[in-house]
């Protein structure tokens, strides 16, 4: 007797799965088809009632600036840039660094935590004047690397607290029946535990690094920062609010940079073993 064992039939009406290959194709086609029909709704809107270009510029209008100030504005955005990814990079190593430190260490928790804590809820604008003043008027972009690292640091050491306190207490207890060195414990067990800590915090980070230093360079009110930042202040006096969405546009547009080139480093590292990366078939 022969059984044949076949695979149940589609209820009628289940939608049929998607090729795998037309999956990331969909992925970018979608939020740039939907940002289109914004755009195209935006441009028909501001036609057809005439809004005035000192309140709300169409598209089209901002998009002819920032072709014709694409020159000031890729200028600008450098110096925004590399603000931001030398605040971040600072962040990264020094938040990576004292919550390790952190953690190996109890004396050091208490005494380094709540001045952590005191630093990330002090507002900006109440220390960034003392900052410039600090570093001095002609090396105003230390300044604003500062205070964009003031922002960036603390998700990447409360990340790293945790992720290396996350570690398995089954495993731990491994690691001490075999009396593992404490560097054992670090390089095996507490590091790649809190891995996806750190790189989520990472992530976290690299978004408040481009608002830091923005922001930073608004609250310092000083002419010698040329970035975007400065620019956007400088066009609103001017009454450009064309100018000012194409600067806006090029932030935007750097941040989702940075964003995505983290999300990619983070798959890249964890994708392999981590329920969070790892693919799931069916």
């Amino acid at each position: 007797m022969n059984l044949q064992i076949t695979a149940p039939a589609a209820a009628p009406g289940t939608p049929r799965k998607l090729p795998r290959w037309l999956a990331p194709a969909l992925d970018v086609a979608t939020p740039v088809l939907g940002g289109l029909a914004f755009l195209l709704c935006w441009e028909i809107f501001v036609r057809a009632f005439e809004v005035s270009r000192f309140i709300l510029p169409a598209p089209s209008a901002i998009f002819a600036k920032l072709v014709a100030e694409f020159p000031v504005l890729l200028k600008a955005l450098l110096f925004t840039a590399t603000i931001t990814v030398s605040a971040f990079i600072a962040a990264v190593v020094s938040g990576i660094a004292v919550g390790v430190l952190i953690t190996q260490h109890r004396l050091t928790e208490k005494l380094v935590w709540p001045y952590a804590v005191a630093l990330q809820v002090t507002p900006m604008v109440a220390i960034a004047p003392l900052v410039v003043i600090w570093v001095g008027l002609d090396r105003v972009w230390l300044g604003l690397m500062v205070l964009a690292w003031i922002v960036a640091f603390f998700p990447m050491l409360s990340n790293t607290v945790v992720g290396m306190k996350s570690a398995d207490h089954g495993l731990r207890n491994v690691f001490q029946l075999y009396r593992a060195s404490r560097w054992q414990r670090f390089r095996h067990l507490q590091l790649p535990a809190a891995l996806p800590y750190i790189l989520a915090g990472a992530r976290i980070s690299s978004g408040l690094a481009v608002i830091g230093a923005v922001v930073a360079e608004f609250v310092a009110g000083s002419g010698a920062a040329t970035g975007l930042a400065w620019v956007i202040v400088e066009s609103g006096t001017m009454l450009d609010v064309a100018r000012m969405f194409a600067a806006l546009l090029m932030l935007s547009l750097f941040g989702l940079s940075i964003w995505f080139v983290m999300g990619h480093v983070q798959r890249l590292l964890l994708s392999r073993w981590h329920e969070s990366e790892v693919s799931q078939e069916g």
